[in-house]
């Protein structure tokens, strides 16, 4: 299956992402990733990248397309994937269509999670992080430390990142509402849109999820 997994910041993409590849049997390829195996590798493309993000820039979509290009031509994807953070917007979206349809394939379908906005923020807005040591992450709701502002690991002082901010996470779904969602509407016209709640466990989403890639809705 070739799918593209869409949603607001705090919907989960990430962790539904990597389980959803591993039950497909598919690669899962982030923006992330793609950014960090160029740079690292010191492709061309990896080293625009790098001098727009070291001179503060927007990577431009043509040096974004052409690594997602350059990894869907990877033989592990040559039975699908999973695009995970791309296409950020319609020109991408569009872009994605052309390269795709110049390998006579398509994708099957456009996964997008749904979480209310109130919910966004209590997730992202509750985490706090260890000092000592940033994998140790708790929730003020969900994860709740033994004792408060003191990580249960390690016994680091807890802390909110400043890009959990209550005001941060809102200017984030903005740009999401302007510039992301849009693509929803670009792929429903396509009819590929599959919706499914991102709320409960994360087994919960995953099995909702793959019940409704197969067509059991």
């Amino acid at each position: 299956m070739r799918i593209v997994l869409v949603g607001p910041p705090g919907a989960g993409k990430g962790t539904q992402a990597a389980f959803l590849a591993k039950n497909l049997s598919i690669p899962h390829i982030s923006t992330g990733d793609l950014f960090r195996a160029n740079i690292s590798q010191g492709t061309d493309l990896g080293k625009q990248a790098k001098a727009y993000m070291d001179a503060g820039n927007l990577v431009p979509d043509e040096v974004t397309i052409g690594m997602a290009k350059d990894r869907m031509a990877q033989p592990d994807a040559e039975n699908g994937f999973l695009l995970d953070g791309f296409p950020r917007n319609v020109s991408q979206a569009e872009a994605l269509d052309v390269a795709l349809k110049a390998d006579d394939v398509k994708l099957d379908a456009v996964l997008d999670l749904e979480v209310p906005e109130d919910e966004v923020v209590k997730r992202i807005a509750g985490r706090r992080i260890c000092r000592k040591d940033s994998s140790h992450v708790f929730h003020v709701t969900y994860s709740k430390p033994k004792q408060e502002g003191v990580c249960d690991v390690c016994s680091g002082e807890l802390y909110q990142r400043e890009d959990d901010s209550e005001d941060t996470v809102r200017k984030r779904l903005e740009v999401y509402h302007t510039q992301t969602e849009p693509i929803i509407d670009y792929y429903r016209t396509q009819g590929l849109v599959v919706t499914i709640s991102a709320l409960g466990k994360v087994d919960e989403v995953t099995a909702r999820a793959m019940d409704a890639l197969k067509g059991d809705k």
